[in-house]
């Protein structure tokens, strides 16, 4: 989000008499449109997700938590977002406490996201794979506990460095970094989490599919695609801004302006990329999460995690 705003600002505060809406068709418009088509279909998907839980007796109780939490993980992420396009367009103008507030449960809402992503992939390779058992009710809560314990510590540089930088009638809300090493560890705090997730997620339905592939399951077309499109889109939505997070330490290690200018251009995109992850997750987990459960039932005799 940082580099999302960032990147507009900077040319609304290179020419302060000329008035935003101008600014818009070259540097925020863009951004803005993929950041309100998200709103307006990820919103009512994931509220779709969280009504419908109770009907999900074909998957367990931790299933059905996990998707759950998906969908509110998401859906606070993504009720956020007309604040941040109206930033976009115009300018922050709600403070530096809502500033650091909203930040932080942004960053928090996105890393809950995937680790709990990655936290059914493992649940459904080791029930399918490895015949292990769920957790109790107990141990659903302690996962639980744990995952989001892990995206409030992942989430705090965002709640200290965010400040509101002002130049004219232009204010943005992002992170100030006192040097570039601090920057530097912040990009690799914000990239290592994506890159073991998504080598996880990878390894889990991979070995899942590879071990399994005698089932009648993996016999079924449909459900494929279904395995595949959870592993691309993870791969399209996410790849861009882990891989521009490390050309933009690159450039910071080489003090070159120039790679570290076309990263920011870069995060606009890849920014924006992440938060379409927000309301695609109800389509690939919960509406087709049914033929998921099928080669578990077979494979426990009727009984599905």
């Amino acid at each position: 989000m940082d580099e999302l705003n960032s990147s507009v600002v900077t040319s609304n505060m290179s020419s302060p008499e000329h008035p935003p809406p101008v600014s818009w068709v070259s540097t925020g418009l863009i951004p803005a449109l993929v950041l309100s088509l998200c709103f307006l279909l990820g919103v009512p998907g994931n509220i779709a997700v969280i009504i419908l839980t109770p009907n999900w007796q074909h998957l367990s109780s931790l299933s059905q938590t996990l998707m759950l939490n998906l969908a509110v993980s998401d859906l606070l992420c993504l009720l956020t977002l007309p604040l941040w396009i109206y930033a976009l367009l115009y300018s922050w103008t709600l403070g530096l406490v809502a500033c650091k507030l909203l930040s932080y449960l942004v960053y928090c809402c996105i890393y809950a996201s995937m680790l709990t992503v990655t936290a059914l992939s493992v649940q459904r390779y080791l029930q399918v794979v490895q015949l292990q058992k769920c957790f109790d009710r107990v141990g659903k809560k302690r996962m639980l506990g744990l995952l989001w314990l892990i995206v409030m510590i992942l989430s705090i540089p965002s709640l200290v460095l965010r400040q509101l930088i002002s130049n004219q009638h232009w204010t943005i809300c992002i992170s100030h970094f006192s040097s570039p090493a601090q920057r530097v560890a912040v990009l690799l705090s914000e990239t290592l989490p994506g890159c073991v997730s998504i080598t996880v997620l990878v390894f889990s339905y991979i070995s899942l599919h590879r071990k399994v592939n005698q089932a009648a399951f993996f016999n079924n077309p449909q459900t494929t695609r279904l395995v595949t499109s959870i592993i691309v889109t993870f791969f399209i939505l996410w790849m861009p801004y882990l891989i521009t997070n490390m050309v933009g330490v690159a450039a910071i290690s080489l003090n070159n302006d120039t790679l570290l200018q076309s990263c920011v251009d870069s995060w606009r995109i890849s920014i924006a990329l992440v938060f379409v992850n927000s309301f695609i997750n109800p389509l690939l987990y919960a509406f087709a999460s049914r033929n998921m459960c099928t080669v578990c039932q077979k494979r426990e005799h009727g009984y599905c995690c």
